[in-house]
């Protein structure tokens, strides 16, 4: 598969590099995916919520009054879940939700959501270019010049570019990522995949493996 290249302005530079069908053109795999987006959205829990139970609530252990003849319930400690301020029954814990893929899966699953853009259109190459300070201004006028300016797009650069990294930083809907922090969710996340020139090696180097 062949794309144009554009430059900053979105206008194209007369040049065309051509996508890996390894990489770009493979039968997607639905499953791969979901699974990826699952592990990538279940790492990100903290899995720290916690609530008292009956034994750890600080309170008197004795029974608050006598079994029987008092023509309401029975009722023991203080700490029992029915009353206020008491432990709650089958409280939440803190629970670690990793849980672990195979690499060849993941990079399936990269491989197909690369596909996917590329099918719907949603790829595009930009020379690679560089600020010599940090310009939101900048970075936001190359993303109106290629119409992303409203859209979810994630960038993603050949090697490590501070300044274009600051000049994303402040916009919501743009995420700056280097070749080798390429993952399914980010991918799936955006409405267009902004691939610097420089990338495309890394990608394929990484994927095509």
């Amino acid at each position: 598969m062949k794309v144009a290249v554009v430059d900053k302005n979105g206008k194209d530079t007369g040049r065309k590099v051509e996508l890996s069908k390894e990489v770009f053109g493979i039968e997607p795999n639905n499953h791969a995916v979901y699974l990826d987006v699952k592990q990538y959205l279940a790492n990100q829990r903290q899995g720290t919520h916690k609530s008292k139970e009956r034994a750890e609530i600080t309170g008197s252990t004795r029974k608050i009054k006598k079994q029987k003849g008092t023509g309401t319930a029975r009722a023991g400690s203080i700490k029992s879940p029915i009353f206020k301020g008491g432990g709650r029954i089958f409280g939440p814990r803190p629970k670690d939700y990793r849980f672990k893929l195979n690499k060849n899966l993941k990079r399936l699953a990269r491989k197909s959501a690369l596909t996917m853009k590329a099918n719907d259109k949603a790829i595009v190459v930009i020379e690679d270019l560089s600020f010599d300070t940090p310009k939101t201004k900048e970075f936001t006028s190359v993303l109106k010049s290629l119409g992303l300016e409203d859209k979810k797009s994630l960038v993603v650069l050949g090697e490590s570019n501070n300044n274009v990294y600051l000049s994303s930083r402040n916009l919501k809907g743009t995420e700056v990522v280097t070749n080798s922090e390429l993952s399914t969710y980010k991918i799936m996340n955006a409405n267009s995949v902004v691939l610097f020139e420089g990338s495309l090696e890394g990608i394929e180097e990484n994927l095509s493996k």
